[in-house]
């Protein structure tokens, strides 16, 4: 991301006395804030020379051997210092580097970045960088739907009260709104791989993309300059590269890739959010150390602060989705420059923030803690309502009239109600029925009626081929690294 008149040179002072982004000093992993660092950018972009100039000289440009040992032995011999005073002076990343590389290969100096224009280095690092970062994200999304399948089919078969418009609806199960949560995630998974697996390489263009420098380079030789692309490319590890490119790759790889993430920090906000709902309800919690703090003031808090991360990180993902859609709107014809340091920020943030709220989630779902008794109690206050239709039928069964039955429930039913909402008591509806004569013929069916499991329909069997069918096929390819335990930086 070449950019001139640019101050990206300069180093941000560590310690204390200088902003530091949350996301590299707080929350992502190490292996995701190296993939973002400098020494691997430029370390990139060198090792991008190295691969041109050794293609170059294969297809018989003047390029010596000791041109290409020269620059292998000095790949990580990175001066920061010297390239920061370079491009102070020329406004110019890129040849700021190549002058600090050239310094220490004064031999190959004369061949660095032959033929070629900043994008190669800067579009061709951003796509490996993109490919390395999904790279990261992918397992550690797998392992976060490995950590909830357990989960799920664990409590395949524990009845909870379901929630429409977070009021008590039907009975579903534990496991099955576990498998809301895990589909939506199963979902990511398959739209990260496939953005992954899409990415091109921008290869060996040129400044418009017409490769008009190296067909000069090779005397207007078509199949060497395509053989060059095609050599670089598949030295880069990619499958193709772009036929096509303006002076950058196409902006709307941006929008994809950022696209995918936002829609990855959706679904983790969902989830975070109903876990931070049934905290409130007691009913379950993240894990909650033996040491950790829930509030200053309030000693006895437990609040659910890694859901809340969570969300709050996830709605910052989200919203980064209109940088890259911004800027591939106003790409000028071959390319304008007002989309460097946007992309500096957003590509970087975007993958701290995704690979930060997988780390967290992670965590959460290797310690989610359910209370089984709370539950049954919130079952138990609402369930007499539900259950009216099932006494209803059994009553018709005993040769009573529906009608009639219906009127009894009714005054019963609001007679309860109101012990409930302006007494506070107890549900006593089924105390009322016990109570009742009229009901006498399946006062004995009442407990059977009542049961809890006769609520979840087939939420149990859902579970179960659902996880066989769609969930475990998906996390195959990820088996090796599904033992690996979350860390959550702070």
């Amino acid at each position: 991301m070449a950019e001139r008149g640019d101050r990206g040179g300069q180093q941000a002072a560590c310690g204390h006395d200088s902003y530091r982004t949350p996301l590299a000093s707080r929350y992502a992993s190490p292996e995701m804030c190296f993939v973002f660092s400098d020494r691997y950018k430029f370390r990139t972009w060198r090792q991008l020379w190295l691969w041109l100039a050794e293609a170059e000289q294969t297809l018989g440009l003047p390029i010596t051997d000791e041109q290409i040992q020269e620059m292998k032995s000095n790949l990580d011999n990175i001066d920061f210092k010297m390239a920061a005073e370079e491009e102070k002076q020329l406004r110019h990343d890129v040849m700021a580097h190549v002058h600090t590389f050239g310094h220490c290969c004064p031999k190959a100096a004369a061949i660095i970045h032959l033929g070629a224009t900043s994008c190669y280095v800067g579009d061709n690092t951003d796509l490996i960088i993109l490919r390395n970062a999904f790279d990261l994200l992918l397992p550690k999304l797998a392992r976060v739907i490995s950590r909830l399948a357990d989960f799920a089919k664990e409590r395949a078969d524990l009845p909870t009260l379901g929630f429409t418009h977070f009021q008590p609806a039907q009975l579903t199960t534990v496991g099955k709104r576990c498998c809301l949560w895990i589909q939506d995630l199963c979902m990511d998974l398959q739209n990260l791989k496939r953005v992954r697996d899409d990415l091109r390489f921008r290869g060996v263009k040129g400044t418009t993309g017409t490769q008009a420098s190296f067909l000069q380079l090779f005397e207007g030789d078509d199949q060497k300059v395509e053989q060059l692309d095609r050599m670089v490319t598949e030295k880069a590890g990619f499958k193709r590269a772009f036929i096509i490119t303006g002076q950058t790759y196409t902006r709307k790889v941006d929008i994809e890739v950022l696209s995918v993430l936002a829609s990855l920090g959706a679904s983790v906000h969902k989830i975070c959010t109903d876990i931070r709902l049934l905290a409130n309800l007691k009913e379950m919690e993240e894990p909650f150390e033996k040491q950790q703090i829930g509030s200053s003031a309030m000693p006895y808090k437990r609040n659910p602060m890694r859901s809340e991360r969570c969300c709050s990180l996830a709605r910052h993902l989200m919203t980064l989705l209109m940088d890259p859609l911004q800027t591939a709107s106003v790409q000028w014809f071959e390319r304008t420059l007002d989309d460097s340091a946007n992309r500096r920020i957003c590509l970087a943030e975007a993958f701290l923030t995704a690979d930060t709220i997988l780390n967290t989630l992670q965590n959460i779902s290797e310690g989610l803690v359910v209370y089984p008794k709370v539950i049954e109690r919130r079952i138990r206050q609402e369930l007499p309502f539900m259950a009216t239709e099932n006494i209803i039928m059994a009553m018709v069964k005993a040769g009573g009239n529906r009608q009639d039955c219906h009127e009894k429930i009714r005054v019963l039913s609001q007679q309860a109600a109101a012990v409930v909402k302006q007494e506070g008591g107890d549900n006593d509806l089924i105390e009322r029925i016990q109570a009742d004569p009229y009901f006498s013929p399946i006062h004995s069916q009442l407990d059977h009626l009542l049961d809890p499991s006769s609520f979840t329909g087939r939420a149990s069997q859902q579970v179960q081929r659902f996880l066989e069918e769609e969930v475990y096929p998906l996390l195959k390819p990820y088996e090796s690294v599904m033992k690996v335990k979350a860390e959550l930086c702070l």
